[in-house]
C-alpha cells in the first residue's frame, strides 16, 4: 500500500552540514514514500526562535535550546551534528589567558546556542557577552569591536589566516571534562505528529545522509548555494567534522552525550524506539 501524498514544513540551516545531509530527502534523490518538503533555510539562531514558536514539523535547532522545546518536539536519532573535535573556538585579536577572560567584551552566535551553553559551563567568568551572527564575529574580533568571540560553522577553519589566536577549543574542553562527544546541533521533529509518520521521517533522513556520504558530488550545488564560505576545501573540512556515523543514527552514546549536556535523562527527549532500519 502506497503511503498517502503529505507536505512537511522544515526548517535546516545554510551550513554545509545540514544542505549535504538533507540534500538527498529535499531533492528525491531517495524514495521519500509520498513525502513533501516546504523548505525554509536560515541562521541558527533564527531557527532556534522559530522553534520555539512551533512553526516548523521538522527543525534544525542548537542542542542547547531542546529543554524549552520539548513541550512540542522530539529530537530525531538521525540528522545531529555531534561529534569530537568539533566544538566551537574560543579566539581573539592578541594571544589570551583562557584564565582571563573576565571583563573581557565576546562575541556570541546566539543566546540560545550550545555555543554559548558551552561558554556559561566551562568560563562563567565571561559574563560581557554581545550576540552577533556568526558569519560577522570574525571581522568585529579583527577590528577591535570585542576582545573575543566563540566561533562555530566555517569560522573555525579561517580564524588563522585572519591573524586570530585561539584562547581555548570548548569542544577539547568538554570532552575532556566528560569524555563524551559534544553535541552541538540536532533534528526535532513535531511531537503530535503520528508515531510512523515520524519513525519514517527519521528512517529517510538516516537514508539521505547515507546517499550523501556514497554521492558526495550530489550535494554539491546545494551546498554551495548557501554557503558563507565558497572554497571546495573549506565545505569538504567542514562537513567532514560535522557529519559522521552519529548523524546517521545517534545510538547509546550520542544520546547520553545529549542527556549529560543537558542534564536531563528523561526519555521524552528522544523519539521512542531509536531502533530503524536504514539500509
Amino acid at each position: 500500500m502506497e503511503n498517502p501524498k503529505q507536505t512537511l514544513k522544515i526548517h535546516i540551516s545554510t551550513c554545509p552540514n545540514d544542505t549535504f545531509m538533507f540534500d538527498a530527502l529535499l531533492h528525491h534523490r531517495i524514495d521519500t514514500e509520498g513525502l513533501e518538503f516546504e523548505t525554509h533555510l536560515a541562521d541558527i539562531e533564527a531557527l532556534n526562535d522559530s522553534a520555539l514558536q512551533g512553526v516548523a514539523d521538522i527543525t534544525k535547532c542548537s542542542y542547547a535550546v531542546v529543554p524549552a522545546l520539548l513541550a512540542r518536539y522530539q529530537i530525531l536519532n538521525s540528522g545531529s551534528a555531534l561529534g569530537r573535535g568539533n566544538g566551537p573556538l574560543l579566539v581573539s585579536r592578541k594571544p589570551l589567558d583562557k584564565q582571563s577572560l573576565s571583563g573581557l567584551r565576546v562575541a556570541i552566535p546566539g543566546e540560545r546556542t550550545t555555543a554559548n551553553l558551552l561558554l556559561q559551563k566551562l568560563f562563567p567568568e565571561a559574563t560581557d557577552k554581545q550576540v552577533m551572527l556568526f558569519s560577522d564575529i570574525i571581522p568585529a574580533i579583527a577590528r577591535g569591536e570585542v576582545d573575543a568571540g566563540v566561533l562555530i560553522h566555517e569560522g573555525r577553519f579561517l580564524y588563522r589566516e585572519k591573524g586570530l589566536s585561539l584562547i581555548a577549543d570548548l569542544g577539547l574542553e568538554w570532552e575532556a571534562h566528560c569524555g563524551l562527544p559534544l553535541p552541538l546541533g540536532a533534528i526535532a521533529v513535531r511531537r503530535t505528529l503520528p508515531e510512523a509518520l515520524k519513525k519514517r521521517i527519521d528512517s529517510l533522513l538516516s537514508q539521505s545522509v547515507r546517499y550523501a556520504f556514497s554521492h558526495p558530488e550530489a550535494s554539491r550545488a546545494f551546498v554551495k548555494q548557501h554557503a558563507q564560505e565558497l572554497d571546495d576545501t573549506v565545505i569538504q573540512s567542514h562537513i567532514s567534522l560535522f557529519v559522521n556515523d552519529f548523524s546517521i543514527d545517534l545510538g547509546p552514546e550520542g544520546r547520553h552525550a545529549v542527556t549529560q549536556l543537558l542534564g536531563l535523562s528523561s526519555p521524552e527527549l528522544f523519539l521512542e524506539n531509536p531502533a530503524f532500519d536504514c539500509s
